[in-house]
């Protein structure tokens, strides 16, 4: 990797993104000030008014507290990238430090050593901020409009109860949507099954989720002695074919996933072949898709082995292996 091309475009990122969070930061300002507003106009509204004026007094309530929430979503992420870049920057200076004051084979261990970390913790970071965006846009923003909505019904309660009722119908509605959402959530971040009946019950379980969620046509063949592996190695597996699903998903414009376990006496190996537009595996080697690399160093350090079978235009099997012991 050329560390100081790297520093560089981290710099110019981090000034881009100081930029946006004072933008932001002004527009927060301006939107609070007329949720301010607003609101100070319902409880006018609230005092003698009809059920429809009321109601639309409610509607642009809501509405103002919307973009509001967003508003301040926005900046938190802003901000949680500008603290990711700014720690990104201090290992990359202190790499291009080290890359001019030293030499030899102990430099070279060291680099692969930070490049490594340095994986893990992008790796580890993009995930997170991808289930930040989920959990904001989805249920954080979902139970704010229940507020909302809650507050609505027990205003109309009195006014016009039919109304009413259908508010708390919509509410309900909602609600169980956000609460299968949050399950979602929490089965990606960590299935419990994983822990209680092993790597082959959540993979089977997860395919099946996978293919109502995403409209793919996924398929699960697993071959060999099914049984339980030592807890790490069923992570690993797991996390790796979930990362594999989902980039068939957002990437290769596939319609059809094939997985294929293979639970042998000396190895694991899994591969994941869609029919999508496929790519040059030559690509990835710059390309910025830790996912793939850190399944690849992770295998190879257990002492496994990975392969990318792809070309453009030809759909992609990436297949992974791990020693079983």
């Amino acid at each position: 990797m050329d560390y100081q091309a790297e520093l560089e475009e981290t710099q110019r990122s981090l000034r881009e993104v100081t930029l946006m969070i004072e933008q932001s930061q002004g527009e927060l300002t301006k939107l609070t000030q007329r949720n301010t507003a607003i609101t100070a106009h319902l409880q006018q509204v609230q005092k003698g008014s009809s059920p429809d004026e009321v109601k639309m007094a409610y509607d642009s309530a809501l509405d103002a507290q919307q973009r509001l929430f967003v508003m301040r979503g926005q900046l938190e992420k802003l901000q949680n990238d500008k603290t990711h870049l700014e720690k990104y920057k201090a290992a990359l200076e202190s790499l291009t430090s080290n890359n001019n004051s030293t030499e030899g084979e102990a430099q070279g261990s060291e680099k692969g050593q930070m490049a490594g970390i340095e994986m893990i913790v992008n790796a580890q970071e993009a995930e997170r901020q991808r289930l930040s965006r989920q959990m904001h846009d989805g249920p954080a923003q979902a139970l704010s409009n229940f507020i909302l909505q809650t507050e609505i019904a027990m205003r109309l309660l009195d006014a016009d109860p039919a109304l009413a009722k259908e508010e708390l119908a919509n509410l309900k509605s909602s609600a169980m949507g956000t609460f299968q959402k949050v399950r979602n959530y929490i089965f990606e971040l960590r299935p419990m099954m994983l822990d209680d009946l092993g790597l082959v019950p959540t993979l089977r379980k997860y395919a099946d989720a996978f293919k109502e969620q995403s409209n793919l046509d996924v398929s699960l063949s697993i071959t060999g002695a099914e049984r339980r592996l030592e807890p790490y190695l069923e992570v690993m597996i797991f996390r790796a074919t979930q990362e594999l699903l989902g980039n068939a998903s957002r990437h290769s414009q596939a319609t059809l996933v094939k997985v294929q376990v293979d639970m042998g006496n000396e190895n694991i190996r899994v591969s994941v072949d869609d029919n999508g537009k496929g790519f040059d595996p030559e690509i990835l080697k710059q390309s910025s898709n830790l996912g793939l690399k850190l399944i690849r160093e992770r295998s190879e350090m257990l002492g496994g082995g990975f392969d990318i079978d792809s070309m453009a235009g030809s759909g992609a099997r990436i297949t992974f292996s791990v020693p079983a012991k």
